[in-house]
This record gives C-alpha cells, sequence and structure tokens, in this order.
C-alpha cells in the first residue's frame, strides 16, 4: 500500500489524477490518497497527525490560492514533521523561479509540468522510481536516522539535498555561489547507494526518469564531468579528485559500456 499525501487546490486536476493514483500499482496493494484542496487545512492535518499516518510520497503543488509560497509552505511543515519525506510538486509553473526554488531551496525529488503528453502516466512512473529508490540499500553506504546518506568522507543530507565532502559543501563548479545542481545531485546519491556496484547509461537514465533514447552516454558524462570538478573545487585543487577518479578512487568510469561507479578512498 502507498499512502499518498496530495495538495491540489483546483478540482479538475484532482479528477484528472485521482483515478491514476488510486489505480496505480506502486507495491501490489491498495494506495490510501489523502488529498486537500487548502494549504491550511493541509498544515492542520499534518500537525495531528500520527505516526501511524506517515505517508509514503507528497505531490504538492508549487503555488495555491494565487500564493507563490503556498506549497513551501507545507512542505516545510511535512519536512519539521517527518524528515526525509519525498516530496514531488507537480505545477503549472514548470521552467519558472518556482521550478528554481523547489529543487535547489526546498529539497523536491522532483518537479513535474502538468501541461505535458501522458502527464498522469509519467507522474505514477516518478512515483514508482521514489518509492524504488527508497528500498535500495547497500552494506558500505546507508542513510542514518537523521536521514544523511554517508560513504566515506561523503555526506548526503536527503532533506536538504545538500552534498558534503569532507565537510566542505559542494557547489555549482561553474558558479561557486550556486549550489549543485539537481541531476548531479541525483547521480551522485544514485551511485553512492549502488556502490560499489557500476551504474550504466540505460540505468541512470530509468533512476532520473528520463526517456532513454534522449538521454545518452554523452549526457551522463558530462554530469560526471560536473561532479568531478565539483570534488575539485571543494578540495580547493583543481584536478585532485578527477585525478583520484582516473586512477581508480572516487567517481570511476567503469569498463567500455557507458558506466560508472562510487569508490571512496580505501574501497577494493
Amino acid at each position: 500500500m502507498a499512502r499518498i499525501f496530495w495538495v491540489e487546490d483546483q478540482s479538475h486536476w484532482i479528477e484528472k489524477f485521482q483515478r491514476a493514483l488510486l489505480a496505480s500499482d506502486f507495491d501490489r496493494n491498495d494506495n490510501v490518497l489523502e488529498t486537500f484542496k487548502f494549504p491550511q487545512a493541509a498544515k492542520q492535518w499534518i500537525s495531528l497527525a500520527t505516526k501511524a499516518d506517515k505517508p509514503d510520497i507528497a505531490i504538492l503543488d508549487a503555488r495555491m490560492s494565487g500564493a507563490d509560497d503556498a506549497g513551501f509552505s507545507v512542505a516545510g511543515a511535512l519536512r519539521k514533521k517527518w524528515p526525509g519525506l519525498p516530496i514531488i510538486y507537480l505545477s503549472e509553473h514548470s521552467g519558472t523561479g518556482l521550478e528554481r526554488d523547489a529543487l535547489e531551496k526546498f529539497g523536491a525529488l522532483d518537479f513535474i509540468a502538468k501541461h505535458q503528453r501522458n502527464v498522469e502516466e509519467v507522474l505514477c512512473w516518478r512515483i514508482k522510481a521514489v518509492l524504488r529508490q527508497r528500498t535500495i540499500s547497500s552494506p558500505r553506504a546507508g542513510a542514518s536516522a537523521e536521514g544523511v546518506l554517508a560513504s566515506g568522507e561523503l555526506t548526503i543530507d536527503l532533506t536538504s539535498w545538500e552534498v558534503y565532502w569532507r565537510g566542505v559543501k559542494l557547489m555549482n563548479p561553474s558558479n561557486a555561489k550556486r549550489p549543485l545542481p539537481p541531476t548531479p545531485r541525483k547521480i551522485l546519491r544514485c551511485l553512492v547507494e549502488r556502490s560499489p556496484r557500476p551504474v550504466t547509461t540505460t540505468q541512470i537514465a530509468e533512476h532520473l526518469s528520463a526517456n532513454p533514447e534522449k538521454f545518452s552516454y554523452a549526457n551522463y558524462r558530462q554530469h560526471i564531468k560536473t561532479l568531478r570538478r565539483s570534488f575539485d573545487a571543494a578540495e580547493g585543487n583543481e584536478n585532485s579528485f578527477t585525478d583520484r577518479c582516473k586512477s581508480g578512487s572516487g567517481i570511476v568510469t567503469f569498463g567500455d559500456a557507458g558506466a560508472y561507479c562510487w569508490k571512496p578512498p580505501g574501497l577494493k
């Protein structure tokens, strides 16, 4: 059973998505859908909810009742009650500052545009990917009770999505004032969780819910370059981390199939 918490202020969108959310086979059991039209009602429910009421995932509209931050205020209440709860935004305002803030400031796992082809299926694909990812475990990397994924000197805050290497926050290597972009962070988390197993281009495309026909090895490689440069910047030494990757430690190229794997220092 997947317990879904959903806040959407427009009835026609509720009618459009409700059937798919209830009918989809997320874990071979009937789903439970808690739906709210008003942010205030949603936050009141959160404040009164018990441990047994905890949802598996939250779906939020970003802009509701004319307020740009309505969805973010609900996200804040959810994070305070249940740190680490996966949140997906379902919005008409993709490609705007709302999408940027949802991903960079409020720890959203995804931001889905309502006006796209097969959007009901897209939403369900993303939910399945999130729920499936939560079941992945690795003996060499694990999430603590505080919602932190750790591997060697690397830590990933699963609530804020901030990434730290040797205590230094990874930033965008092209603009040190901006955080590491969402896609490289998602890729890094996947590599760490599956370490030391390699992750191919097809597998990472599935993890990102990307079209495998459009997400190429060149895309994958470019994101890996961004990650390596970000580690270099955190160490304050150009190419220091990148050079170690080439020597078999860090984000390592695997074989000829367009795959990479995470090998922290000391891992044989």
